[in-house]
This record gives C-alpha cells, structure tokens and sequence, in this order.
C-alpha cells in the first residue's frame, strides 16, 4: 500500500512552518471527527450519507498524496450511492494509514 506524505502540505506551506501546522493540526482535528461520522452512517446502512462522507474524506486522502487510494475512495464512493459497500475493507485500510500517519506528525 502507498504511504502518505506531506509533499503537498509542504508545497502549499511554500516554508512557512506555522501555515503547515495549522493544516496538520486541521487535519489532526477533523480526520477523526469525519471518520467517525462515516462509520456512524455505515453501521447504520445508510450509504447515501456515508457516499458523502467518503466525498469529504477524499479531500484528505488527496493532501497526504495518496493517489492510488483515491482512485479507490473514488470509486467506493460511486458504489455505495448504488448501495454496494463492496470496497469497505480497502476503504477501512485506506483510513487507518491516514490516521496512523496523522498521529504521528
């Protein structure tokens, strides 16, 4: 599996460190927060909501460069405004490096 980087978070920060970690500690705040929401909407089967929640989740998964994974968030996206959750696990794995990354910046 890929792994995250800050390469676009530098790249918007242009090397200003207290612009970069405003959008860490944004990050460090919301990630959580949206997730929590996704699997709320997931757990109580509502993949329209949950299709939503991916939606915003794609932002971050984009600004830690993580393009493959996209592509996926993408797609599940897609699939579970047809009510298919079939990419759910890849999704979950795709979360969880976000998370174990963004704890440790």
């Amino acid at each position: 599996m890929e792994k995250p980087n800050t390469n676009y978070i530098d790249e918007l920060a242009e090397n200003d460190a207290d612009f970069k970690t405003k959008i860490i500690d944004i990050l460090k705040s919301e990630l959580p927060q949206e997730i929590e929401i996704y699997n709320n909407f997931i757990s109580s089967n509502d993949l329209i909501n949950a299709s939503l929640c991916v939606h915003k989740l794609k932002h971050k998964i984009s600004i830690l460069g993580l393009e493959k994974s996209y592509y996926i968030a993408e797609d599940f996206e897609k699939n579970l405004r047809k009510h298919n959750a079939d990419l759910h696990s890849d999704f979950n794995n795709i979360l969880t490096v976000m998370m174990n990354f963004v704890n440790q910046l």
